[in-house]
Protein backbone atom coordinates (compact mmCIF):
# COMPACT_ATOMS: atom_id res chain seq x y z
CA UNK A 1 0.00 0.00 0.00
CA UNK A 2 1.11 3.19 -0.97
CA UNK A 3 0.07 7.26 -0.03
CA UNK A 4 0.49 8.68 -3.52
CA UNK A 5 3.34 11.36 -1.91
CA UNK A 6 6.70 10.55 -4.04
CA UNK A 7 9.31 10.85 -2.12
CA UNK A 8 12.09 11.34 -4.94
CA UNK A 9 12.38 11.25 -8.59
CA UNK A 10 14.80 8.38 -9.58
CA UNK A 11 16.34 8.08 -12.60
CA UNK A 12 16.39 5.46 -15.48
CA UNK A 13 20.16 3.94 -15.76
CA UNK A 14 19.08 0.41 -17.90
CA UNK A 15 15.64 -0.13 -19.36
CA UNK A 16 15.13 -3.81 -20.81
CA UNK A 17 12.17 -5.17 -22.03
CA UNK A 18 11.66 -7.28 -18.81
CA UNK A 19 13.79 -5.42 -16.32
CA UNK A 20 14.51 -1.44 -15.27
CA UNK A 21 17.65 -0.63 -12.96
CA UNK A 22 17.35 2.59 -11.23
CA UNK A 23 19.39 5.26 -9.33
CA UNK A 24 17.81 6.56 -6.07
CA UNK A 25 18.93 7.46 -2.80
CA UNK A 26 16.01 8.18 -0.54
CA UNK A 27 14.07 4.93 -1.95
CA UNK A 28 17.40 3.42 -1.01
CA UNK A 29 17.56 3.98 2.34
CA UNK A 30 15.94 1.03 4.55
CA UNK A 31 14.97 -1.32 1.64
CA UNK A 32 15.38 -4.65 1.07
CA UNK A 33 15.67 -7.27 -1.99
CA UNK A 34 11.64 -8.53 -1.97
CA UNK A 35 10.34 -4.73 -1.08
CA UNK A 36 7.80 -2.99 -2.86
CA UNK A 37 8.21 0.15 -4.63
CA UNK A 38 6.27 2.20 -6.62
CA UNK A 39 7.97 3.29 -9.39
CA UNK A 40 5.58 5.65 -11.65
CA UNK A 41 2.81 4.51 -9.01
CA UNK A 42 3.00 1.10 -10.39
CA UNK A 43 4.04 -1.68 -7.30
CA UNK A 44 7.08 -3.53 -8.33
CA UNK A 45 9.57 -6.03 -6.39
CA UNK A 46 13.01 -4.71 -5.25
CA UNK A 47 14.94 -8.12 -7.24
CA UNK A 48 18.43 -6.45 -7.10
CA UNK A 49 20.33 -3.89 -4.73
CA UNK A 50 23.46 -2.41 -5.52
CA UNK A 51 25.42 0.88 -4.30
CA UNK A 52 23.22 3.77 -5.28
CA UNK A 53 20.91 1.52 -7.52
CA UNK A 54 17.79 -0.77 -7.40
CA UNK A 55 16.57 -3.28 -10.40
CA UNK A 56 12.67 -4.34 -10.77
CA UNK A 57 11.52 -6.99 -12.95
CA UNK A 58 8.68 -5.99 -15.37
CA UNK A 59 6.18 -8.59 -16.42
CA UNK A 60 4.17 -8.96 -19.64
CA UNK A 61 0.86 -7.95 -18.04
CA UNK A 62 2.68 -4.42 -16.52
CA UNK A 63 4.10 -3.45 -20.08
CA UNK A 64 0.60 -3.58 -21.42
CA UNK A 65 -1.08 -2.14 -19.02
CA UNK A 66 1.68 0.93 -17.93
CA UNK A 67 3.97 3.40 -19.49
CA UNK A 68 6.51 2.02 -18.02
CA UNK A 69 7.85 0.85 -21.52
CA UNK A 70 8.35 3.97 -22.80
CA UNK A 71 11.21 4.96 -20.34
CA UNK A 72 14.91 5.10 -21.69
CA UNK A 73 17.98 5.54 -19.86
CA UNK A 74 18.22 8.82 -18.74
CA UNK A 75 13.82 9.07 -17.80
CA UNK A 76 12.72 10.20 -14.47
CA UNK A 77 10.70 8.14 -12.43
CA UNK A 78 8.64 8.82 -9.23
CA UNK A 79 9.46 6.76 -7.20
CA UNK A 80 7.92 5.83 -3.28
CA UNK A 81 8.15 3.65 -0.74
CA UNK A 82 5.55 1.09 1.05
CA UNK A 83 3.64 2.53 3.30
CA UNK A 84 5.03 1.42 7.05
CA UNK A 85 1.72 0.65 9.66
CA UNK A 86 1.30 2.95 11.88
CA UNK A 87 2.77 6.00 9.61
CA UNK A 88 0.63 9.33 9.05
CA UNK A 89 -0.94 9.03 5.49
CA UNK A 90 -0.04 11.93 3.63
CA UNK A 91 -2.10 11.41 0.40
CA UNK A 92 -4.89 8.24 -0.20
CA UNK A 93 -4.90 4.74 -0.14
CA UNK A 94 -2.93 3.92 -3.48
CA UNK A 95 -2.23 0.17 -4.24
CA UNK A 96 0.41 0.44 -7.23
CA UNK A 97 -1.74 -1.68 -9.26
CA UNK A 98 -2.14 1.02 -12.37
CA UNK A 99 -5.64 0.00 -14.43
CA UNK A 100 -4.83 2.21 -17.79
CA UNK A 101 -2.98 4.95 -19.19
CA UNK A 102 -4.04 8.15 -20.45
CA UNK A 103 -2.65 10.99 -22.23
CA UNK A 104 -2.21 14.54 -20.89
CA UNK A 105 -4.19 17.01 -23.11
CA UNK A 106 -3.59 20.41 -21.47
CA UNK A 107 -1.53 22.19 -19.00
CA UNK A 108 -2.68 25.56 -18.20
CA UNK A 109 -1.54 28.07 -15.24
CA UNK A 110 -3.90 29.18 -12.62
CA UNK A 111 -2.30 31.64 -10.40
CA UNK A 112 0.52 29.95 -8.77
CA UNK A 113 -1.04 26.22 -9.77
CA UNK A 114 -1.11 24.70 -12.80
CA UNK A 115 -4.35 22.89 -14.55
CA UNK A 116 -3.55 19.83 -16.10
CA UNK A 117 -6.41 18.19 -18.08
CA UNK A 118 -5.71 14.18 -18.85
CA UNK A 119 -7.70 12.36 -21.73
CA UNK A 120 -8.81 8.94 -19.58
CA UNK A 121 -10.29 5.52 -20.91
CA UNK A 122 -14.03 4.88 -19.93
CA UNK A 123 -12.91 2.16 -16.79
CA UNK A 124 -11.31 4.82 -14.82
CA UNK A 125 -13.72 7.65 -15.95
CA UNK A 126 -16.65 5.47 -13.87
CA UNK A 127 -14.65 6.20 -10.64
CA UNK A 128 -13.96 9.77 -11.21
CA UNK A 129 -15.65 12.46 -9.11
CA UNK A 130 -14.82 16.20 -8.54
CA UNK A 131 -13.30 16.56 -5.46
CA UNK A 132 -12.22 12.74 -5.45
CA UNK A 133 -8.73 11.35 -5.61
CA UNK A 134 -7.22 9.85 -8.22
CA UNK A 135 -3.17 8.54 -8.92
CA UNK A 136 -1.41 10.18 -11.83
CA UNK A 137 1.78 8.01 -12.43
CA UNK A 138 1.61 7.25 -8.72
CA UNK A 139 0.69 10.93 -7.11
CA UNK A 140 -2.28 11.87 -5.36
CA UNK A 141 -4.01 13.80 -6.62
CA UNK A 142 -7.69 15.77 -6.37
CA UNK A 143 -10.12 15.66 -9.21
CA UNK A 144 -11.13 19.36 -9.96
CA UNK A 145 -13.60 18.68 -12.82
CA UNK A 146 -14.71 15.37 -13.86
CA UNK A 147 -15.26 15.43 -17.99
CA UNK A 148 -17.44 12.96 -20.37
CA UNK A 149 -13.14 11.10 -21.55
CA UNK A 150 -10.92 13.83 -19.54
CA UNK A 151 -10.52 15.50 -15.75
CA UNK A 152 -8.67 18.23 -14.68
CA UNK A 153 -6.43 18.35 -11.54
CA UNK A 154 -4.95 21.37 -10.02
CA UNK A 155 -1.12 20.64 -9.36
CA UNK A 156 0.81 23.10 -6.87
CA UNK A 157 4.12 24.40 -7.57
CA UNK A 158 5.95 21.75 -4.88
CA UNK A 159 4.19 18.68 -6.80
CA UNK A 160 5.30 19.97 -9.96
CA UNK A 161 8.63 20.74 -9.05
CA UNK A 162 9.04 17.46 -7.10
CA UNK A 163 7.63 14.60 -9.25
CA UNK A 164 7.78 13.53 -13.20
CA UNK A 165 4.95 16.23 -13.88
CA UNK A 166 7.29 18.70 -14.35
CA UNK A 167 8.26 16.96 -17.41
CA UNK A 168 5.33 15.78 -19.24
CA UNK A 169 4.10 17.36 -22.31
CA UNK A 170 0.67 17.64 -23.91
CA UNK A 171 0.74 13.90 -25.51
CA UNK A 172 2.61 12.16 -22.96
CA UNK A 173 1.23 8.76 -21.30
CA UNK A 174 0.58 8.54 -17.87
CA UNK A 175 -0.07 5.53 -15.59
CA UNK A 176 -3.97 5.69 -13.72
CA UNK A 177 -5.37 4.12 -10.58
CA UNK A 178 -8.53 5.32 -9.60
CA UNK A 179 -9.80 5.40 -6.51
CA UNK A 180 -10.09 1.84 -4.56
CA UNK A 181 -12.51 2.66 -2.17
CA UNK A 182 -14.94 4.09 -5.13
CA UNK A 183 -14.29 0.39 -6.81
CA UNK A 184 -15.19 -1.54 -3.76
CA UNK A 185 -18.84 0.35 -3.14
CA UNK A 186 -19.65 0.13 -6.64
CA UNK A 187 -18.51 -4.00 -6.20
CA UNK A 188 -20.94 -3.92 -2.68
CA UNK A 189 -23.25 -2.44 -5.04
CA UNK A 190 -23.67 -4.79 -7.91
CA UNK A 191 -23.29 -7.83 -5.66
CA UNK A 192 -26.66 -6.22 -3.46
CA UNK A 193 -28.53 -6.02 -6.56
Amino acid sequence: MFTGIVEELGEVVEAAPTRMVIKAKVTLDGTRVGDSVAVNGTCLTVVHLRDNTFAVDIAPETLRRTNLGDATPGARVNLERAMPLGERMGGHMVQGHIEATGRLISAEPEGQAVIMEFQSPPEIMRYVVPKGFIAVDGISLTVVQRRLSSFTVSVIPYTLANTVLVSRGVGDRVNLESDIVARYVERFVQDKA
